[in-house]
């Protein structure tokens, strides 16, 4: 019975053929090499464009070369995930005790870690077990506890966060619309004033600024959070 070598990824036993050859000149196959290699075609074709068969091909090896290295496709997908998910912390910041600061940078990195891989949004909370999601929320929720955000108030704050993040991601993320859709709709909005007077008013479909009205709609979010 032939095992994995050490440090692939399964530890269970499983009969397999011995590694097909690689192709001359490529790197030694690897898993960090697998996920890179599968960030490339999640990034270009999207989830559906993701098989072994792809990947194997892309990496110049067989595809049974793959099993010593990953289990499957879906680890494949949670390896991915979890790479696009790395923190590595904030930048210095001009208060170490600036815990908003702290959230604002974790939550901000996140939505552009995401948005650099659109076809994540879509993996995640089926997919929240890995070491890195694991990571962020273990420090967001140590940041939020030592602001001051009781016990009892720590998993309903962890939520509306990610709640926040999420739906921040997949809505711009998806919002596929021309800057020339956008201004006939606001135009025909506006031409229907009488319904809808406030979204008339305040432009809604011509506001773009998507990274800052995440910014400002965390920190409605954070003031809440605040100590009294």
């Amino acid at each position: 019975m032939a095992t994995k070598p050490s440090g692939a990824g399964s530890k269970r036993a499983r009969a397999a053929p011995q590694p097909a050859q690689e192709a001359p000149g490529e790197p030694p196959l690897s898993r960090d090499r697998i996920v890179a290699t599968a960030l490339e075609l999640l990034d270009a074709d999207g989830l559906d464009g993701l098989t072994m068969r792809r990947l194997a091909d892309r990496l110049g090896a067989g595809v049974m070369s793959l099993y010593w290295h990953v289990d499957n496709k879906e680890d494949v997908l949670d390896l991915a995930l979890d790479s696009v998910l790395d923190y590595r912390g904030p930048p210095q910041l001009d208060k170490p005790e600036d815990w908003r600061a702290e959230v604002v940078h974790m939550l901000e990195d996140w939505r552009a870690s995401m948005l650099r891989h659109p076809w994540s949004t879509s993996l995640l909370p089926r997919r929240a077990l890995g070491r890195n999601i694991l990571s962020r929320l273990e420090l967001l929720s140590k940041t939020l506890s030592g602001a001051g955000v009781a016990d009892a108030d720590l998993n309903a704050a962890i939520w509306s966060l990610w709640n926040y993040v999420m739906g921040a991601t997949i809505t711009r993320a998806s919002f596929d619309v021309s800057n020339e859709d956008r201004a006939a709709a606001q135009q025909r909005l506006e031409q229907l004033s009488g319904p809808y007077p406030t979204i008339g008013r305040s432009r809604l479909l011509l506001d773009d600024d998507w990274d800052g009205a995440f910014r400002k709609g965390l920190g409605f979010l954070l003031d809440g959070l605040a100590p009294g």
